[in-house]
């Protein structure tokens, strides 16, 4: 039923809609010796972008934000038939790489102007740090959020003043390429190399040759290619920034809101038919309310509409769930679900392919009776399934949540929001929501990352654009003598002197006169 992705050797990926398994298009397959050629090309437009000021650049990125906005609708068509999402969640794509436009044409200057620092010893000395950007930023992302994770992850590059390159997956190349396509019209009407974004296509060997030539590696995938990519880049020890995944855990306390966490927990499992790297993919809820909040979220997934959106923007003919993009991420759903089965875990609606559609469409499946001997709550799932887990207390939830080699995002529920955020600290995860669900993501003021195996490095707010730069530090001398105490020559005089110097500044008798005369 679902074919495996086609090549033509050595020429072409075809891709093909998870929705209706037709072919929508093709793209190139870049060679190792064409990666080079392109990388060589982005440090040639490096250097005209870099020479412009963060209010130039801040100019032409909002001029491309335009562009976007003029061309929504056909981003929306491409992103549904690519990536088999419903229409909604496209436009969240397009919204999302608009807002971290706005965001960082108006911050960037604040967060990477030169920073005075007031050193405690050489008072006599002014230091000063600047941000230069690295060179050619290389970029390998994953197919679930194809706009967000390319385009998106560009920008803070970009406006930090370096060239981009990027290899998106080969399961969803052609809005990466659309996308580019309209950042290079704005970067051309400036006057400016086009060169300054690129994309190119391929398999894992493409993906190498950019980490043996980029100056620096964004990644965004599994643990396992991640880790590979940081070994890869520790030969040549350039810096890379990984974003790993995740198997997020929801806290449902007894006093929480029961039907505001039931709608999050089946938005939070099913949006993006899963595939999200920060969705719920485990729940823990206190007994007491276990069987009203499971009753909830089952009726509520039962309604759920699942399948194709239709592509005129006047008709109410919409749906909720849409189709999984990945065929293996199918075949890892289907087992975790098998082994959960096997395991005594009971199947409350859902737990397989819906026969009636054309695509990959798993159907939202609710589990309960789970535990942790069980994939489905210890290994990412990355699919439409929500298995709900029964605990005694908040003390076991949160031991349980932590029980993880993950650690990306999280959920607190509890009416009590000051036990909520106390709850929250404690949770092993780089955002934690209080009574809220995936939110923490689209905060651009604030970092974004994750703890253990889930990644290194942070997107948005300082860091997310920071960490796409060279931090140097510039010392200069405030009184120009002709001679400093420790230049040469070394005599026993500037010794003695010295020693006294050092003696004053360090001795714990001292500072304990000076506090009994003084006070703190």
């Amino acid at each position: 039923m679902t074919p495996k992705l086609s090549v033509v050797p050595n020429q072409f990926i075809e891709v093909h809609s998870p929705a209706t398994l037709k072919k929508i298009g093709q793209v190139v397959i870049n060679s190792p010796f064409e990666v080079r050629a392109f990388v060589a090309r982005g440090r040639e437009a490096f250097r005209a972008w870099s020479a412009l000021d963060l209010k130039q650049r801040a100019k032409v990125l909002l001029s491309a934000r335009d562009l976007f906005l003029q061309h929504q609708e056909e981003l929306i068509q491409l992103i549904c038939q690519e990536n088999g999402k419903p229409r909604l969640e496209a436009l969240i794509e397009i919204t999302y790489v608009c807002d971290v436009i706005t965001f960082y044409a108006k911050q960037g200057r604040r967060f990477l102007k030169p920073q005075r620092v007031s050193p405690h010893l050489l008072k006599n000395k002014k230091v000063t740090t600047i941000y230069n950007s690295r060179g050619v930023i290389g970029m390998i992302t994953p197919w679930n959020f194809p706009l967000i994770l390319t385009i998106g992850e560009a920008i803070p590059a970009l406006m930090a003043g370096n060239a981009v390159i990027i290899k998106p997956s080969e399961w969803t190349p052609l809005i990466a390429q659309r996308g580019t396509e309209l950042m290079q019209q704005a970067f051309a009407n400036a006057g400016l190399p086009t060169e300054i974004l690129q994309v190119v296509n391929g398999y894992g060997e493409t993906g190498v040759a950019l980490v043996d030539e980029a100056d620096m590696i964004s990644f965004t995938g599994s643990i396992r290619t991640g880790k590979a990519v940081a070994e890869r880049a520790a030969r040549r020890l350039i810096p890379v920034s990984l974003e790993l995944g995740g198997k997020d855990p929801m806290i449902v306390l007894k006093d929480a809101d029961i039907e505001r966490a039931a709608n999050a927990a089946v938005w939070g499992a099913f949006t993006n038919s899963g595939q999200v790297c920060i969705s719920v993919e485990r729940v823990y809820v206190e007994d007491a309310i276990a069987d009203e909040f499971t009753r909830r979220v089952v009726e509520k997934t039962c309604v759920l509409r699942q399948g194709i959106d239709a592509n005129e923007t006047t008709t109410n003919n919409r749906v909720d769930v849409g189709a999984m993009t990945f065929p293996k991420q199918v075949e890892t759903v289907e087992a975790h679900v098998a082994d959960a089965r096997e395991r005594g875990a009971q199947i409350l609606t859902g737990g397989k392919l819906d026969a009636n559609l054309p695509g990959r469409f798993y159907q939202p499946t609710v589990l309960s009776n789970v535990n942790h001997s069980m994939k489905i709550m210890t290994e990412e799932t990355f699919g439409p399934v929500l298995p709900i887990m029964r605990v005694k207390n908040a003390d076991e939830a949160l031991r349980l949540a932590n029980d993880t080699t993950y650690g990306l995002n999280a959920s607190v529920w509890t009416r009590d929001k000051a036990k909520g955020e106390r709850i929250a600290a404690q949770v092993e995860a780089g955002i934690t929501c209080v009574n809220d669900v995936m939110v923490g993501f689209g905060v651009s003021d604030a970092p974004s990352g994750g703890l253990k195996e889930s990644g290194i490095g942070k997107r948005h707010g300082a860091e997310g654009i920071r960490r796409f730069c060279h931090q140097q530090v510039i010392v200069t001398d405030r009184f120009g003598l002709k001679r400093e105490i420790m230049w040469y020559p070394y005599t026993a005089t500037t010794e003695y002197w010295f020693a006294r110097v050092v003696g004053a500044m360090f001795s714990s008798k001292l500072s304990a006169k000076l506090k009994s005369l003084f006070g703190k």
